[in-house]
């Protein structure tokens, strides 16, 4: 009986050493799903758009990446809508 609370102790007073950070750091963190590929030098076509395809995460897709896709192409249909000069482009 005695040995298993003194395990017991041991064990939480390791788990909270572990915990203060006395343990050693974990290794940083990198990023290692693949990139979205679409061409940064000029802007979108269909066809980019047709062949994107986003990682999968665990629920799914990730929301920062389809975000990222919606503003650009929002940011690019405005543009063209100043360079032609029509103000109601429907």
């Amino acid at each position: 009986m005695w040995l298993f609370a003194v395990l017991i102790v041991l064990a939480m007073g390791g788990v909270a050493v572990v915990a203060s950070g006395r343990g050693g750091s974990m290794a940083p963190a990198y990023d290692d799903r693949p990139d979205v590929l679409l061409p940064d030098d000029r802007p979108l076509v269909a066809q980019d758009l047709r062949t994107v395809r986003f990682p999968l995460a665990v629920r799914g897709y990730r929301m920062s990446d389809v975000d990222a896709l919606l503003a650009r192409l929002a940011t690019e249909l405005e543009d063209d809508e100043r360079s032609s000069g029509d103000p109601d482009p429907a």
